[in-house]
């Protein structure tokens, strides 16, 4: 059945806001105008409301460090190894994740999960929805979307100071990373001659399959680095080896922002409040996301949840907004932004014509503390709602 939202305070994204009609028929958005019928149809009036395209958050946890189940359940860090690309976050994710009810609640609609940041290579991230479902692969979008890496503090303190072995500094995880990559291409050298000659390839290495995958750009590289040294090894790495980048966290890339953009190196930034907890946030500030939008460089807005629950993606927001961030920009890195740096832009991110029909009614703007979420559909299923 199709249904048409009427008289709402619709904002496109990639487009001025206006007052108007979208009417969306299997799973896309048919029209989108003033005015706007269609016989048949299912009428929800939305007048006062404010319709936006579903949140969307480039860096998650969600499903892996699940709520209320304990630490022992926790399933997003295979801490045995420093380098664990062959995991992947779709064999650990659980669809029964009391977040994902609340962060429909909030608007969020699509998320990239990927594993923790213990190891310097630590596994295969994919692309959510949450559906109605109960489902994992149906809640796919795409897997594998990228390699999980890290750099900085956290594979030292795992590795070096758990297990007393490498990597226990930083140029120790670069190194990691390094003689890994390095392996990836004598694997792709092999295999090359192997189909050469004729033959089959049968000795296969799913620790080098991804890789293979990252240094042939098909999947970016998504590399954890809160430092301004961090992001600048991860550049080298991603310039050394040739692969695509997008730097997590980037908590100093405010300090180097017109190198990001003079290297073309989207950022995934956040969270930007809460405590500093280590060293590598002290010079947390909640002028980045202004500062990155002003220079240019393509930047979306992660909770990095569970550290900020995703419902809260809009408080954050909220909180940027603050400290001079535009609002136009803030709603940016929370669609369009992401979903171009995760490359299904083509699907979601704005309310567009021949788009999923993911949206999100908003009982006020979402940058006011008091407007909460009413209703949420994916592909045009009613997934939440308030009521």
């Amino acid at each position: 059945m199709s249904i048409l939202l009427k008289n709402g305070s619709i904002y496109p994204i990639t487009s001025k806001p206006f007052t108007g009609d979208i009417l969306v028929s299997k799973g896309k958005i048919e029209s989108i105008g003033v005015d706007l019928k269609c016989e048949g149809a299912e009428v929800i009036d939305v007048s006062g409301k404010y319709i936006l395209p579903g949140f969307i958050d480039a860096h998650s946890h969600i499903g892996l460090f699940e709520e209320g189940v304990g630490g022992y359940y926790q399933d997003g860090n295979e801490m045995t190894d420093p380098l664990t690309p062959d995991v992947s976050v779709v064999d650990a994710f659980s669809p029964q994740d009391a977040a994902i009810k609340r962060a429909l609640s909030g608007g969020v609609t699509t998320v990239m999960v990927v594993p923790g940041s213990a190891n310097p290579i630590g596994g295969q991230g994919a692309i959510f929805k949450f559906k109605n479902t109960m489902i994992v692969d149906d809640m796919v979008v795409r897997a594998p979307a990228g390699l999980k890496m890290a750099t900085g503090e956290n594979p030292k303190r795992v590795y070096g100071e758990g297990f007393k072995k490498t990597p226990g500094t930083r140029l120790g995880t670069a190194a990691v990373i390094r003689g890994y990559f390095q392996k990836v291409q004598g694997y792709m050298e092999k295999k090359a001659l192997v189909t050469k000659e004729g033959k089959p390839f049968t000795d296969i290495d799913p620790k080098l399959e991804i890789g293979e995958k990252v240094l042939r750009k098909e999947i970016p590289a998504r590399i954890h680095a809160h430092r301004l040294d961090d992001i600048l090894t991860a550049v080298r790495l991603s310039k050394e080896f040739d692969f695509k980048l997008v730097i997590e966290h980037a908590t100093e890339g405010y300090k180097i922002v017109d190198y990001l953009k003079e290297n073309n190196v989207p950022v995934v930034i956040g969270p930007i409040f809460g405590f500093r907890t280590k060293l590598e946030l002290k010079d947390m500030t909640y002028d980045s996301p202004r500062i990155m939008n002003e220079k240019g460089v393509l930047a979306a807005f992660m909770c990095d949840h569970p550290v900020i629950p995703l419902e809260s993606t809009n408080i954050q927001l909220g909180v940027a907004l603050r400290y001079g961030s535009k609002e136009e920009d803030l709603l940016k890195m929370v669609t369009i932004n992401p979903a171009k740096i995760l490359e299904i832009d083509d699907r979601v991110g704005s309310l567009e014509v021949g788009k999923d029909a993911d949206i999100a009614v908003w009982s006020g703007h979402p940058f006011q503390f008091s407007s909460r979420v009413e209703m949420v559909f994916i592909e045009g299923e009613e997934v939440y709602n308030s009521k």
